[in-house]
């Protein structure tokens, strides 16, 4: 597959966003040094177009194969994506963008949206989950994804003032926060069998910890996870993550 020209007018006008012809901040010269300084290409020379920068950008991507389609879109949040955290829908369209280069790459993570309220080390962790499954594989990324719902985890009993004793796991975290929080009461249609989902959630999160410890690169095992297997535990943990933040977190308009 390849990017749709509105998926293109999509990046360029609403997330870098455009003013008089001109993409974002950028200059002549900075939108030459973007393809290789945030993108890994080398042999974009936008100057070689012509047209607004708009213009430019909208040709240039349009032009590549998918594979760098999918640089550039990475390239992209890069460069513009400080400002993400600060508005719901900017961080929506963050995702959808990150899944389009996913789609570009083949690649099968589950989609998760960043969380509005949680700690640094989250957000952080995330984006080298996301940037090693692409460059290294999926190995590289379990430990990441680990560090990320642990550290959501513990956000979320502290923003909603659960008390919670220094060095708690994850498991114990989750613990609390079904027992305590109104949220993840399960009170709908079906709520015996959303429970059991629940509880078998709660036994993933606890295996994902040995995972870690003991098959991932967070420590020098001697033995490693393979992708098929790597990938399994990533979905999961992102699975939760997503359950979690739907629940409590990122809220839809």
């Amino acid at each position: 597959m390849a990017l749709t020209n509105q998926q293109i007018m999509t990046v360029g006008n609403r997330y870098i966003g455009v003013e008089g012809g001109y993409l974002g901040d950028f200059s002549s010269r900075t939108h030459t040094d973007f393809y290789s300084e945030y993108c890994g290409i080398d042999d974009v020379f936008p100057e070689t177009y012509s047209g607004t920068t708009r213009q430019r950008f909208i040709e240039i991507v349009s032009t590549r194969k998918p594979h760098d389609q999918a640089k550039i879109l990475r390239g992209v949040i890069d460069r513009f994506g400080d400002e993400d955290a600060q508005s719901d829908s900017r961080a929506r369209l963050r995702q959808r963008i990150l899944q389009w280069a996913a789609e570009l790459e083949g690649a099968t993570v589950i989609p998760i949206a960043s969380p509005t309220e949680t700690r640094a080390v989250v957000i952080r962790a995330l984006g080298d989950a996301d940037n090693l499954v692409r460059t290294s594989g999926a190995t590289s990324a379990v430990d990441r994804i680990h560090t990320a719902l642990h550290g959501h985890l513990l956000a979320l009993c502290e923003s909603s003032n659960i008390e919670i004793g220094e060095g708690a796991t994850c498991t114990r975290a989750l613990k609390l926060l079904r027992q305590h929080h109104s949220a993840l009461q399960t009170t709908g249609p079906r709520a015996e069998d959303i429970t059991r989902v629940l509880n078998s959630l709660a036994s993933v999160l606890d295996t994902l910890n040995p995972i870690r410890n003991n098959a991932s690169v967070a420590h020098p095992n001697l033995e490693l996870l393979d992708d098929p297997e790597a990938l399994l535990a990533i979905n999961a943990g992102r699975t939760i993550f997503a359950y979690l933040d739907s629940k409590m977190g990122h809220r839809e308009p």
